[in-house]
């Protein structure tokens, strides 16, 4: 008889979706399920009642994905109290593909939420894939500028997510739309920044052609529950393209588990697989998609405007 002998294909079963369940602290997840109760969609499905503010010290925080556009606001002591985000195609792999789009969508949010918190907004920083080029990180901040927030730092995705996250020894991977950004933290500090493409967005592309529907529709039913068991086959093979990113960039560099975070870290099974793929143990925040927004409002200093 033949030994059976092991892939890292594991056809269509599903893994667990949250491998190393109760991982963050409960003050953590608290945090980012207070994010989740003011952040909202557009268009926010219920009235809002507006919240009282008598100053506009304020941190903000512009998340420019390649899937999603987050405004969020913090108070002086780092707690959520209001944002947005919305659905939008301004920026692929990284790069800002529609200028006049982002900056539209930005300052329309950036509106709203003023309409809520009372006040104006005038600063807030952003956040860029590691290893974009320097001209396209300048893009980013000239979209906050053109949308009326004086942009007063840059920081990439995965060192923001560690603002909220702050893990000590770990490599946090920011999957977002387009691209899968890693950052590995040793003793609390970034030593080693990646970014590459392949994302939710490639997922979308992967469901559209398999089941013959358009982008927009194949976006929707990505996002309904009741539909994600039946597209787990379908987008598995690119999971495991973001666990043979992750096992490239962190070969050799003693990193003994993952962090998991940005939107497409909510698709069920997504930690299972990069678990199973790289071999490490992965660690999911309840509310992936959040935190990077957040750590980027956290990184708003308002004092050196970028330059």
């Amino acid at each position: 008889m033949q030994p059976k002998v092991r892939s890292k294909s594991l056809g269509t079963r599903r893994p667990k979706t949250s491998p190393l369940p109760g991982a963050f602290p409960p003050a953590v997840e608290e945090y980012l399920a207070r994010a989740e109760a003011v952040i909202l969609p557009y268009p926010n499905g219920h009235a809002v009642e507006p919240i009282p503010l008598i100053k506009s010290d304020l941190k903000v925080g512009v998340d420019l994905g390649t899937a999603y556009l987050v405004l969020a606001v913090l108070d002086q002591k780092n707690r959520p109290l209001a944002g947005e985000y919305r659905f939008a195609q301004v920026v692929r792999d990284g790069l800002v593909v529609d200028f006049i789009g982002a900056v539209d969508i930005l300052r329309e949010m950036k509106l709203n939420v003023e309409k809520r918190i009372g006040c104006e907004l005038t600063h807030a920083a952003s956040a860029f894939p590691p290893g974009v080029p320097r001209a396209e990180v300048r893009a980013t901040a000239n979209v906050v500028e053109a949308a009326g927030l004086t942009c007063t730092d840059l920081i990439d995705e995965p060192s923001a997510a560690n603002n909220v996250l702050k893990q000590k020894n770990t490599a946090i991977i920011d999957v977002g739309g387009g691209t899968t950004g890693i950052a590995v933290i040793r003793a609390g500090q970034v030593i080693y920044t990646a970014d590459e493409p392949t994302g939710g967005t490639h997922f979308t592309l992967v469901i559209a052609g398999a089941l013959d529907i358009s982008f927009e529709e194949a976006e929707e039913l990505k996002k309904k529950a009741s539909e994600q068991s039946r597209l787990f086959p379908m987008v598995r093979p690119v999971m495991e393209k973001v666990g043979s990113i992750i096992s490239r960039h962190v070969a050799g560099k003693a990193v003994d588990n993952l962090t998991l975070v940005g939107g497409t870290a909510c698709f069920p099974g997504m930690a299972g697989v990069i678990q199973e793929y790289t071999g490490l143990p992965v660690r999911v925040p309840s509310r992936p998609m959040f935190v990077t927004p957040l750590g980027i409002a956290c990184h708003d200093g308002f004092k050196e405007i970028y330059g």
